[in-house]
């Protein structure tokens, strides 16, 4: 896991906190508010994992075996998770 369950519940409720300390939107009930936000935050990190996975088979499919933390290799996988990233309309 990228992001620890501990960590996107701090995420969520500094978006929730942020979203209303500046009058961006009141919430009628700040439990929902946090639930949503929550659910945000967790998607957000499933994708990213997603595209993680994805990007460093791209990488080990290679014929030529790219060793993780090469310059080689971070070149690679940031093309493929670009890649995947623009798979999903995701900029």
């Amino acid at each position: 896991m990228i992001i620890s369950g501990d960590r996107q519940n701090h995420l969520a409720h500094i978006v929730t906190d942020g979203v209303w300390g500046d009058d961006i939107a009141d919430f009628m009930d700040d439990d929902q508010a946090l639930r949503a936000a929550k659910i945000a935050v967790g998607e957000f990190v499933k994708e990213d994992e997603d595209l993680d996975k994805n990007a460093r088979a791209k990488v080990a499919s290679l014929k030529r075996n790219v060793m993780e933390g090469t310059p080689e290799w971070d070149v690679m996988y940031k093309k493929y998770y670009e890649e995947e990233r623009a798979k999903r309309g995701q900029r």
